[in-house]
């Protein structure tokens, strides 16, 4: 069999028809395949690659962390110089009563570990979430996602959860004294990339603070510059109790964080100890990656060039089959004329080697969000492929 058959026969798929695109290697903002064509990575690994696949710096840092060592016990029992010097950056880069960071693997299970420090820190045990957000695949996170048709199979799921619309600013009333943290995207993605409205995030903090619920930042997908700044939340000019972070913190590596204030954190190591337990969260060789990464978005300016490129992608992508282009910075959904079968457009593009993706809750868009290095020549190289694959689509 060839690895394409052995990859359908072994490796449990998350769908009946995967791209299966065969990977050789991935530089830059390129993947290649055993082929030799080249494709334009517009997806980013789903927000993960924002310096870019492979960057010199970031392989390097992994390098000379792999000459000491790797893994050495369960988190947070040893001083591992890569885990303290990220979460001291990251504290550096976040809100000032946000000072302590606790290392997983997954966006999920930063999700996870919030939502117990929550309860934990409360005694209460309601969450609110939102309708059409996306908060990862495991049992607690699945329970606030705000789709029914992607959990429902798989109850009974957290009880006290209660979904309200995004957006909906009198249904922030739902929010009482018996609710101990609302989790919210400050920009939804898998819901098609919907920004807030004016004052809507302001809104939600005061209930928050007016209730006691702790208000929970999932930026796992907007975080480090994809939407021109280095959290979403910066733009609304509204700060979190907690804030979940993943994808492009690792650089290309897995790695989760929540983060908090360290009063709040701290009610994890006692009553009881162990209160949220890890063995490879934050693994020496993510967190040096991390950390790499993080100082080429800050180092090089890369945040700085996103909103020049989010307005040459809209100048570009301008035809008669789109009909909407959402977003913030380089996160962003451009929606297409339903006649066009969206699934048959992205094979149309892949063809065309240039790599998009759909959003779990909005069917008739799909999502570019790439890495952040790209070039004004790869945009208008990329818009040239996207514009020929929607001509072939319609005829």
């Amino acid at each position: 069999m060839n690895f394409r058959e052995l990859f359908l026969n072994y490796l449990g798929q998350t769908s009946y028809s995967p791209v299966c695109l065969d990977v050789e290697y991935a530089e830059n903002i390129y993947i290649y395949d055993k082929y030799g064509k080249q494709y334009i990575d517009l997806i980013s690994g789903v927000s993960v690659s924002n310096v870019g696949h492979r960057h010199p710096k970031v392989i390097k840092a992994i390098h000379n962390q792999l000459e000491k060592y790797l893994h050495l016990m369960v988190y947070g029992e040893y001083v591992q110089t890569s885990q303290v010097q990220l979460a001291k950056r990251l504290c550096e880069l976040l809100p000032r009563n946000i000072n302590s960071v606790y290392f997983v693997n997954s966006g999920s299970e930063a999700v996870e570990g919030a939502l117990k420090l929550a309860k934990r820190t409360t005694g209460r045990f309601n969450i609110v979430s939102f309708k059409n957000s996306y908060h990862g695949s495991t049992h607690g996170a699945l329970s606030v996602m705000g789709n029914e048709d992607l959990r429902n199979t798989f109850r009974p799921l957290l009880p006290g959860v209660i979904q309200i619309d995004f957006n909906n600013v009198e249904e922030l009333n739902l929010i009482d004294d018996k609710v101990a943290c609302v989790i919210i995207e400050p920009i939804q993605g898998e819901g098609g990339i919907l920004l807030p409205k004016e004052n809507f995030l302001n809104k939600l903090s005061q209930q928050c603070n007016r209730t006691g619920a702790l208000l929970i930042f999932d930026e796992i997908q907007t975080g480090f510059g994809r939407t021109g700044s280095l959290f979403a939340f910066e733009h609304y000019g509204v700060e979190p109790d907690i804030i979940c972070l993943a994808k492009a913190l690792g650089g290309g590596m897995p790695l989760g964080a929540f983060a908090a204030p360290r009063e709040i954190m701290t009610s994890l190591s006692f009553n009881p100890a162990l209160g949220h337990i890890t063995t490879f969260g934050g693994h020496p060789v993510s967190c040096a990656a991390a950390l790499a990464s993080l100082d080429i978005i800050i180092n090089e300016n890369l945040i700085s060039t996103v909103s020049d490129k989010e307005k040459l992608f809209r100048n570009l992508l301008k035809h008669p089959a789109i009909i909407d282009i959402r977003g913030k910075g380089l996160f962003l959904a451009i929606t297409i004329n339903p006649n066009i079968e969206l699934f048959n457009f992205l094979r149309v593009a892949l063809n065309e080697e240039v790599i998009l993706d759909p959003f779990l809750f909005c069917p008739n868009a799909f999502r570019i969000a790439p890495p952040l290095i790209i070039s004004e020549e790869q945009i208008k190289e990329a818009c040239k492929r996207i514009i020929f694959a929607l001509e072939k689509s319609i005829h």
